[in-house]
């Protein structure tokens, strides 16, 4: 339990009492375990207990001497203790006929992954991701050795094959990782995650957003308290990208300015020194801290009088704080003559990397006379197009003054009259015509139709046609009640 809280020093001290007080048939596992203790101790915390004189009889102890020296940093040693255990395991299982190879190699994955590893330290790239991959073919059922293994052959690709690194993260995603991994490779690990997704463009997801964001600051300051290594270029460098990545441009120009003052003490006006001096004052410029930027410039300024472009900066930092020293300054600027170049603009033109290639206008005879006696050019005048006039428009009538308005709102506007009715089309009884149609058609009279027909007036209308009248009736009081609700509702414009 206190191994997995990572409190390996108090561990030590539990595995050294039941050591010493206790002698029964556990004793090699609790050995094991102590030696393990001793490698965390090595690897993790930089600390290194005396020696326990444990022995290396199984490969599990001469494993964990293995990591002992890694931690140590002693690699061609700990490369002899790896091959020794290789060679142990596989004495050890190769008595055992019910094993198989497969087994075996499953059980040699941990080793072979350790040995990658110091191949990788000692810089043997090429060797140390070839068993990386034996190790990640295997498919072992440990989820903390293919995290660890897959996080290492993310390092060895870095920004490229980066296709290949994003399979690998997948396997450091893996369910239970956390519960087999220490705090720090668990830091590593979701480090690494976020420099893959710096080098593929891809959005961080929140957990590696704040992983980074913390190890960065943390990060900051385990570089500043390097001393001696504090005003190099490269860790200025260094650490001004990282809190410029986390917004915090006072501490990066605070870095700026505790380098530029030690090299002004130790270094004074070498190569170093102004280069610091230029990076922080572009530096500056670009976060809109024009003010403190000035300084800066000055002393640049100062060291070369004829450099034009750190001058133009200064004057463009001074223009937002005090315009009559930006003035004073300008008068420093070279006239437009002395800064001019001696180059043949048609011939720059014409050349075959030009892009664009002004046209020549062809001389007309004459021009040179009429520019030596002072006259210009004559502009030559566009001709404005006639705007095309309607079919019917006659110039002798005048146009309407009305005629942008629309139709509704001029004066003469009547509007369409209502009542007329289109003579009917095709209505009525099947096989009557359009006379007879019309002649039944009761809104055609004027008055409405007799109550009893006059003398000759049935034979007339019977003679004229072969059609048979319609009954005719006097309308009663509640028809003509109907036909005026029927008006008035039409009248209001239907239902």
């Amino acid at each position: 339990q206190l191994y997995r809280l990572e409190r390996y020093e108090d561990c030590l001290s539990v595995y050294r009492d039941l050591i010493r007080n206790s002698q029964d048939e556990y004793e090699e596992e609790r050995k094991t375990n102590l030696s393990a203790v001793v490698a965390a101790l090595s690897i993790w915390e930089n600390s290194f207990p005396d020696d326990l004189g444990l022995p290396e009889t199984a490969y599990e102890l001469c494993y964990n001497a293995a990591c002992t020296l890694i931690g140590e940093g002693k690699l061609p040693q700990a490369m002899i203790k790896l091959q020794k255990a290789e060679e142990l395991c596989r004495q050890s299982y190769s008595e055992d006929t019910d094993i198989s190879d497969e087994e075996i190699d499953a059980e040699l994955a941990i080793i072979h992954a350790q040995l990658a590893y110091v191949m990788q330290l000692q810089g043997r790239s090429d060797d140390a991701l070839q068993l990386y991959n034996q190790v990640i073919k295997l498919k072992p059922s440990d989820v903390g050795l293919l995290a660890v293994t897959a996080n290492n052959i993310i390092t060895l690709n870095k920004d490229q094959n980066v296709f290949d690194s994003k399979k690998k993260v997948k396997l450091t995603n893996t369910e239970g990782v956390e519960h087999k991994l220490t705090q720090k490779q668990l830091q590593t690990v979701e480090f690494n995650k976020a420099l893959l997704a710096m080098h593929t463009n891809q959005v961080w997801s929140t957990s590696v957003h704040s992983a980074i964001g913390s190890h960065i600051i943390k990060a900051c300051n385990i570089l500043r308290s390097i001393d001696e290594k504090l005003n190099k270029p490269g860790m200025v460098s260094a650490l001004v990208t990282m809190y410029s990545h986390e917004e915090d441009i006072d501490s990066a120009i605070e870095i700026f300015c505790q380098a530029i003052q030690w090299y002004q003490e130790h270094q004074p006006n070498t190569t170093a020194h102004l280069s610091l001096v230029r990076e922080a004052a572009n530096f500056k410029l670009k976060y809109g801290r024009q003010k403190e930027a000035i300084s800066d410039l000055e002393q640049l300024w100062r060291q070369n009088p004829e450099d034009v472009r750190t001058l133009a900066q200064l004057i463009s930092a001074y223009s937002l704080v005090n315009s009559e020293k930006a003035k004073i300054l300008s008068k420093h600027l070279p006239s437009p003559d002395t800064m001019s170049f001696k180059v043949d603009i048609d011939a720059l033109e014409n050349s075959h990397g030009a892009t664009y290639i002004r046209k020549k206008a062809a001389k007309v005879a004459g021009e040179s006379q009429l520019k030596e006696y002072g006259q210009g050019d004559t502009k030559k005048k566009k001709k404005k197009k006639k705007g095309k006039l309607p079919k019917n428009y006659d110039p002798k009538v005048p146009p309407d003054p009305e005629r942008w308005l629309p139709m509704r709102e001029r004066s003469y506007y009547r509007g369409r009259k209502k009542g007329k009715k289109k003579e009917p089309i095709g209505k009525g009884t099947q096989g009557a015509t359009l006379s007879a149609a019309a002649e039944l058609d009761a809104s055609k009279t004027v008055s409405s139709p007799p109550t009893s027909p006059r003398p000759g007036t049935a034979a007339a209308v019977a003679s004229s046609s072969n059609i048979v009248p319609p009954r005719q009736q006097k309308p009663s009081a509640a028809s003509k009640k109907k036909q005026q609700q029927k008006k008035k509702k039409g009248g209001k414009g239907g239902w």
